[in-house]
């Protein structure tokens, strides 16, 4: 099967520290002192987006508490996320890899996968170096990019030199190279998978692929043999071509709350406003939700999630916060305090093929609400997010006084996994 593919027309380019990049180019003296960003620390939103190379060297990582890497840097300066300006610069580095091939899929705000197989320059190690001076040169970012024959290994190897670096996986060095990895730097790999694969003793690559197609399938049903592929290097997934729209498999909201949730009244305007922002979402997309899941984590950042299928295919609030409110509070404990909390639509279809029946009574009920969420949104694209509201989020004006729609720049990856 390998030799049917050639060796490195797959390109894996990642943005190295890509936030803190852009903070450094806007600030240039901020590349002399240790600096994060970070979620806003008044509102809570307390985690390490990203951070420059003198913070990482004093152990500071992506996605602790701020508190944390606090302790472990007290010179640290934090700037919060300016989204916009993240855009604009993740739009020049597509344009120009668009002048290589129009075979490019984003992989988040900062990563994208290239096919230049067809391309007229197809050795995709002197592009990468080519890509690689030309973003210092042109726009003052650095990136590693990872060259191979499929995606999953030039992933791989964008991770394994950083910053500003290639790295080629070839079919001729691919276990050398990627075998003697520990088995979490395989994409898709997440944590309950490596505590899974742990606990029956595999810790590298090579002991996933050991394992053999057969006993991952009985470990993780049909998920065991696309980890298999993956690790082997069997991966056939083509890069998606500009432009080609990107399924939506969900749809969520969560946020870091002001202060903790230990009411049930709190927790429900909470989730009513988390919910409203879900549904809109679900509106705009055209899609239906089968499933609500949510999110909690608590003051000792205890982390879990629940879902549960909803009784019909909704786009609605008013049916998905009751289904998420009933979820959380059957999972709630008795002098648990909720730090942060989370709700996303799943198992997702298409609105406009849903059967209805108009001339059943609950039928015509719901298509009455969903007029009146329409209205709802209308009202809201017009006079802004927190220009009407439901009773139920005056309870908190610091808890529910956001427009969560608004304020989240959503940036969709696929997900996999366990």
């Amino acid at each position: 099967m390998h030799s049917k593919m050639k060796d490195n027309t797959i390109l894996h380019v990642d943005q190295n520290a890509f936030y803190a990049s852009v903070e450094m180019l806007k600030n240039p003296s901020l590349r002399r002192v240790p600096c994060a960003v970070a979620g806003d620390p008044v509102n809570r939103h307390g985690i390490v987006l990203a951070k420059n190379q003198q913070a990482k060297d004093a152990g500071v990582k992506t996605g602790e508490a701020l508190w944390e890497a606090r302790q472990k840097c007290p010179d640290l300066v934090f700037v919060p996320p300016d989204y916009p300006s993240y855009l604009y610069y993740s739009r020049l580095a597509r344009e120009l890899y668009h002048e290589y091939t129009d075979r490019v899929e984003a992989f988040g705000i900062d990563e994208c996968w290239l096919d230049l197989e067809g391309c007229p320059e197809e050795d995709g190690t002197v592009i990468a170096e080519i890509l690689r001076e030309r973003m210092k040169k042109e726009f003052g970012l650095t990136v590693s990019v990872g060259v191979s024959w499929n995606k999953i290994y030039a992933k791989l190897g964008s991770d394994l030199k950083k910053p500003d670096a290639v790295t080629v996986i070839t079919q001729g060095n691919y276990q050398q190279v990627v075998y003697p990895l520990p088995v979490d730097k395989l994409l898709y790999v997440g944590r309950a998978t490596y505590r899974k694969l742990r606990r029956i003793g595999v810790r590298t690559i090579a002991e996933l692929v050991a394992l053999g197609p057969d006993f991952l399938r009985e470990l993780f049903g049909v998920v065991g043999l696309s980890l298999y592929a993956f690790a082997a290097g069997l991966d056939t997934s083509e890069v998606e071509k500009a432009g080609r729209a990107v399924p939506i498999k969900s749809v969520g909201n969560s946020i870091t709350t002001r202060h903790d949730l230990y009411t049930a009244e709190d927790i429900k305007a909470v989730t009513y406003m988390l919910s409203e922002s879900v549904a809109s979402r679900l509106r705009d997309a055209g899609m239906a939700a089968r499933t609500v899941q949510i999110s909690m984590r608590d003051y000792q950042l205890n982390n879990f999630e629940r879902q549960a299928p909803l009784d019909l295919p909704t786009q609605l609030c008013s049916e998905i916060a009751p289904a998420a409110f009933s979820l959380i509070m059957q999972n709630f404990k008795e002098g648990q305090w909720i730090r942060s909390l989370g709700v996303r639509a799943c198992k997702l279809v298409d609105a406009s093929k849903l059967k209805q029946v108009s001339f059943l009574p609950d039928e015509k009920r719901r298509a009455a609400v969903l007029r009146l969420e329409d209205t709802m949104d209308t009202l809201r694209s017009r006079y802004g997010g927190l220009s009407v509201r439901r009773g139920i989020s005056l309870v908190d004006s610091s808890l529910t006084g956001h427009d969560i729609k608004s304020e989240n720049v959503i940036h969709p990856i696929g997900f996999f996994g366990p």
